[in-house]
């Protein structure tokens, strides 16, 4: 029997905890999804174009923008998986901060500028510019969507953990319904609201979730009377792993395969933020590229002030739960933060402990409602923009039927993404999300780079590196054991792991930058150097960019 199946204090405290103020719970839960859903609503009145839908009229000042990109950039993954491989793994866990903080660097040193300059609504526009249209667009819609996909089970998956640890829904089918509902939500925001009620709704949820997070860690600290190295010592102690908790080596230093692991998932984290769709549409929905530099340095301070946070709240957690307590209610340690909300307020049946649990609950549901709204968006634009209009009726699709293409393309991927995320509700979200990176760095990365930076860049070395980044990290993480053959895989019981790592990105990433470049050289096609030259220009002046 595992440790989440036992009736474990922990478990029972926290439902106590939620159960004696459920009213409260679930009233908070709805203020904020009617009043998402009335900015939705009232920002759908006002989306009129398809530069409305995919871009939000490109109205955002920098401050908006960075404010809505560190809302879809701080997900679930952030703020529940982040705490919890803190709280269970100390200085390991710590590298998660690390790693998405240090890659928002690598988007705007590399990405976020040129983006913005050379393209109108997705990241295929920026590659079909100097390639032949159809196959290049198919191949990243195709990148796009399951990028996309791999990102949103992540959301999922805390979703129905949160949910569930709060309404004290302990059934199967209770947390598949949870994550339906998290899905349909989803499908509105995007089919009625667009980038506008999309960028309302992540600005909204930027506010709460710093708030929140400062609230608590505020906590936190005051409990340990703001003395940091108190702090670690409680945490180290409380651990049961004592000194060694602080140093790194508890996840990945215990075998050569796990030191491995650690350097792929470094290399995920590091290049995947450039690579990510949801995160690069954002850059078109400013007017200008100095708006967008502007925006990414305000998301780079907002997410730098949060992952310094989710620090205290990571080790806070370990100080004041025990490593048991916490597996018990998720084995992935995905509830450490709110647990640790309601140890800090007071307790199980304290009124405190149960309206931090209730806020802070709730600012997760709302990062979590955001950031698949976010996803969602650019996973059904790139299908409407980049395959409909563009390959399938080939330039000859209205504005009208782009957009409807996009919205029936939501209600598609709402439904999948349902489907999976209902299989991969134990998983640690902060390792899912490391999966989509991992993605979006072996397929998308390389392909972006070469096209702004190469000129010998061709169709043929474009279709190799999507396809074949793409083709080679989902593989690799079907045969992983993230998929099978341990008791925290997505189908512990059977075993066909043959890859011996749980992210692919030191063999995908290199891969994906690899067959780009041997793509290119092979191919009888004469690289279009005007078309080059054009798009430099373009790149790095915005000069005639849409």
């Amino acid at each position: 029997m595992s440790a989440a199946q036992v009736a474990h204090p922990a478990v029972q405290l926290a439902a106590e905890g939620a159960s004696d103020h459920r009213t409260l719970i679930i009233t908070l839960f709805a203020v904020f999804v009617v009043a998402t859903l009335g900015i939705t609503v009232w920002a759908g009145r006002q989306t009129k174009s398809a530069a409305d839908f995919y871009a939000g009229g490109r109205q955002f000042t920098g401050f908006q923008n960075g404010l809505a990109v560190s809302g879809d950039y701080m997900s679930a993954a952030s703020f529940l998986g982040i705490a919890g491989s803190i709280a269970l793994f100390g200085y390991d866990g710590f590298l998660y901060s690390i790693g998405f903080l240090v890659a928002w660097l690598v988007a705007l040193l590399l990405v976020a500028e040129p983006l913005r300059n050379s393209g109108r609504y997705t990241m295929g526009d920026v590659l079909a510019y100097r390639m032949r249209q159809r196959p290049v667009r198919t191949a990243a819609g195709a990148s796009t969507i399951v990028v996309s996909i791999f990102y949103l089970l992540a959301q999922m998956a805390g979703a129905g953990v949160l949910v569930s640890l709060l309404l004290g829904i302990t059934s199967d089918g209770g947390k598949i319904a949870i994550v339906a509902l998290v899905g349909l939500l989803m499908i509105v925001y995007v089919t009625i609201g667009g980038m506008k009620g999309t960028t309302w709704v992540q600005m909204v949820k930027a506010v709460l979730l710093i708030a929140g997070t400062l609230l608590i860690t505020f906590l936190i600290l005051l409990k340990f009377h703001f003395n940091i190295s108190d702090l670690l010592g409680s945490a180290a102690t409380n651990s049961g792993k004592g000194h060694a908790f602080l140093e790194p080596g508890l996840k990945y230093g215990a075998t050569g395969t796990s030191k491995l692991d650690f350097l792929s998932l470094g290399i995920a984290l590091v290049l995947g933020t450039a690579g990510l769709p949801h995160i690069l549409i954002r850059f078109y929905t400013v007017p200008t590229a100095k708006a967008a530099r502007k925006s990414v340095n305000w998301a780079i301070g907002i997410i730098g002030a949060f992952y310094l946070m989710t620090i205290v709240l990571g080790f806070g957690a370990a100080a004041l739960l025990k490593p048991d307590d916490i597996i018990a209610s998720n084995k992935a340690g995905n509830t450490a933060a709110p647990l640790a909300a309601l140890e800090i307020g007071g307790g199980a049946g304290s009124t405190g402990g149960a309206v931090l649990l209730a806020v802070i609950s709730a600012v997760a549901f709302a990062t979590i409602l955001a950031v698949v709204a976010g996803l969602t968006l650019a996973s059904s634009s790139s299908f409407a923009h980049d395959i409909y209009a563009n390959v399938i009726r080939k330039g000859k699709a209205t504005e009208k039927e782009e957009v409807r293409a996009a919205k029936w393309a939501t209600v598609a991927i709402g439904i999948v993404s349902i489907g999976l995320g209902a299989m991969a509700r134990d998983l640690n979200v902060a390792g899912l999300v490391a999966l989509a990176f991992a993605v979006a760095a072996s397929a998308n990365l390389p392909t972006i780079l070469y096209s702004l930076f190469w000129k010998r860049f061709t169709t043929q070395g474009a279709l190799w590196s999507i396809y074949g980044g793409l083709a080679s990290s989902v593989l690799l993480v079907l045969f992983s054991p993230v998929v099978s053959s341990k008791p925290s895989s997505m189908f512990p019981d059977v075993d066909f792991a043959w890859f011996p790592l749980e992210n692919p990105g030191l063999i995908s990433i290199p891969l994906g930058f690899l067959l780009g470049w041997i793509g290119s050289l092979l191919s009888k096609e004469e690289p279009d150097k005007g078309k080059y030259a054009e798009l430099e220009v373009k790149s790095l002046t915005g000069v005639a960019a849409h």
